[in-house]
């Protein structure tokens, strides 16, 4: 059986971080939690487990998940959230890819608790990641946002059973919340990329975005927290591209200037 360093990166969880560590008791053979100086009480609760605590300034996801990645004993890793919660199945079937480890990474399907409701389509469940994996094979990727971790060429993969439970928003105005940090900085990722905003995309963009999430990935389906998640999406698909747009028109002023 390899030994398991479960890794998580924190700030301010103090609702989160108890339920989260209290799910991988029973599969870590150590837990090490990065955190980027936490003003609430994330610090002493890590330590109430007696988990390895570090602090680290946060630059952006992929470089606080890389280096949280170094600061672990073991070469195997378990990476979550502090939002993050192992279902029953899902941690049995940690157990056994302990037994044998015998993939380099393995995939596992994330679902999302809105609210209180568990959301199963809009385009959000299953929603695929790479969490369990041996580090030596692979690292974290990205452009400011949307981290992943990224297996070397050649790699093998295997897809655990069970899921990731994710207790992400508490109400609307938390998903509300985050769609303004995150569409900040995913117009950021953009224009990095080169990206551009033209006026089609700001309004034709959300109209997509709502039918995609809402009638072709069954977001109906989910009821009345569907239609807000799909209708909030939309929303966040208009702020991105305005956010981009202003991008450019600040770059294209500080040239002229």
């Amino acid at each position: 059986m390899v030994k398991l360093s479960v890794v998580i990166i924190t700030f301010n969880e103090e609702k989160n971080i108890a339920r989260c560590l209290d799910s991988v008791s029973t599969v870590a053979d150590e837990i090490v939690v990065v955190d980027s100086y936490s003003t609430d009480n994330t610090e002493q609760i890590c330590k109430s487990y007696g988990v390895s605590f570090v602090k680290h300034g946060f630059v952006d996801y992929v470089n606080q998940k890389n280096y949280a990645n170094s600061k672990a004993l073991h070469e195997y890793i378990l990476s979550l959230d502090a939002d993050e919660v192992l279902s029953k199945e899902l941690k049995n079937s940690v157990m056994q890819a302990k037994m044998a480890f015998d993939a380099d990474g393995y995939t596992m399907n994330r679902m999302t608790n809105y609210a209180g409701k568990w959301v199963h389509h809009c385009g959000w469940y299953p929603d695929r990641k790479m969490r369990l994996f041996d580090r030596r094979k692979g690292k974290w990727e990205g452009v400011i946002i949307h981290e992943q971790f990224k297996l070397q060429e050649g790699g093998r993969a295997e897809h655990l059973k069970g899921d990731l439970l994710h207790y992400s928003f508490h109400s609307v105005a938390d998903q509300k919340k985050q769609t303004e940090i995150f569409t900040t900085l995913g117009a950021q990722a953009d224009f990095k990329k080169g990206k551009k905003a033209p006026y089609y995309k700001i309004w034709l963009g959300p109209v997509v975005k709502f039918i995609q999430s809402y009638f072709i990935r069954l977001g109906f389906m989910d009821g009345r927290t569907g239609f807000i998640i799909c209708y909030i999406s939309a929303g966040a698909t208009h702020t991105k591209y305005r956010k981009l747009r202003d991008l450019y028109k600040s770059e294209k002023k500080q040239k002229s200037e």
